[in-house]
């Protein structure tokens, strides 16, 4: 289960690569953490810090680069057996159909020292069509620079990677290359040292995107980016309260779990921002009009306990009942009380 747990900042100009190592010694040591496995994506991980990772016995699940290495690509060139996988998607939206196989690479290193890579390649068809028609438009624009003669347009990387060079500085579209960007339509390529098998290496790495999706929602919906602030003190009490944002939307999202309830995010945060009270004045009187709950608007407050207020209530308070005149109780005497007119003359 994900949940988030503490937050860290870092100098402006610090890389994710040298963070990683650090954080993690301060989780084992707070949390008092036993067993921990990194998922990271890949931009976050250099050859020297896996290295390490495996030096510390650690648990991993890494991104990979398709097209860095020989040895990648000859991954997924591999002639291993695909398996069909398939994925539910949230609030019944169907599932992710996956192609799914694990390869296997070993040797000896150049210290004597014998290497084992495990990989996991997936293939998503849905994407790899995307990604064609995604090529397909970018030819298409590509040749038509071309025959303007706009050869500015090489800068672009996109453009870039389907040109060679011809005799004369010509440039020309190159159907090799072409044919090799194809290989990698819908493809990705994950590397662990786990035990687990590939579908929960998969899961894995995939909770990594709700990782993600968090960290979006924290720097749209709740607004931690641009930090109009200059003193750190400010800027950790900003970022901490977003901090907090995230711990309560994880806790709705358990809540509304629990309850049967299964929405998308976008969608509770969309129907509740819809819910809104209209003032209105009619013959002297003040009146508040709320709107009908929308979509998943009224489970998400019936599962917190929340209740609406009537769709028509009266915006002025009740009059005040008068006041009561207090009623004087008579005084009480003593039985013990003696008076003088009460004892008798000598």
């Amino acid at each position: 289960m994900l949940r988030p747990i503490c937050s860290e900042l870092w100098p402006g100009n610090t890389t994710d690569v040298t963070t990683l190592l650090p954080v993690i010694e301060r989780l084992k040591t707070r949390f008092l953490i036993a067993r921990i496995c990194i998922v990271a994506d890949r931009g976050m991980i250099a050859a020297d810090t896996i290295a390490e990772l495996e030096a510390r016995n650690l648990d991993y699940i890494l991104g990979v680069r398709e097209r860095a290495t020989k040895e990648v690509r000859g991954v997924i060139a591999d002639p291993a057996a695909w398996v069909p996988l398939s994925i539910l998607k949230a609030a019944d939206r169907g599932t992710t159909d996956l192609l799914v196989k694990e390869v296997i690479r070993s040797g000896v290193g150049a210290d004597g020292k014998p290497w084992r890579r495990r990989y996991i390649v997936c293939r998503n068809d849905a994407e790899a069509r995307k990604d064609a028609s995604r090529r397909a438009a970018i030819l298409t624009a590509l040749q038509e620079a071309l025959r303007r003669g706009d050869k500015s347009l090489v800068g672009n990387r996109g453009y870039r990677r389907f040109l060679s060079l011809k005799p004369g500085r010509r440039f020309e579209i190159d159907p090799r290359r072409i044919a090799l960007d194809a290989v990698f339509d819908g493809i990705y390529v994950l590397r662990t040292n786990t035990k687990l098998t590939p579908l929960q290496v998969v899961l894995r790495y995939r909770d990594r995107w709700m990782v993600e999706d968090i960290f979006r929602t924290a720097k749209s919906l709740l607004a931690t980016r641009p930090i109009f602030h200059k003193y750190d003190e400010t800027i950790r009490g900003h970022v901490f309260c977003s901090f907090l944002a995230l711990v309560l939307r994880k806790e709705l999202e358990d809540r509304l779990a629990a309850a049967g309830h299964n929405f998308e995010w976008a969608d509770i945060v969309q129907d509740l921002e819809r819910l809104s009270e209209t003032e209105i004045e009619q013959d002297g009187k003040v009146y508040w009009l709320r709107t009908p709950a929308p979509g998943c608007a009224g489970p998400v407050l019936r599962t917190l306990g929340v209740a609406l207020p009537p769709l028509v209530r009266n915006a002025q308070p009740p009059p005040r009942p008068k006041p009561q005149p207090r009623r004087r109780k008579p005084r009480r005497r003593s039985a013990n009380a003696v008076t003088a007119a009460s004892k008798p003359l000598m």
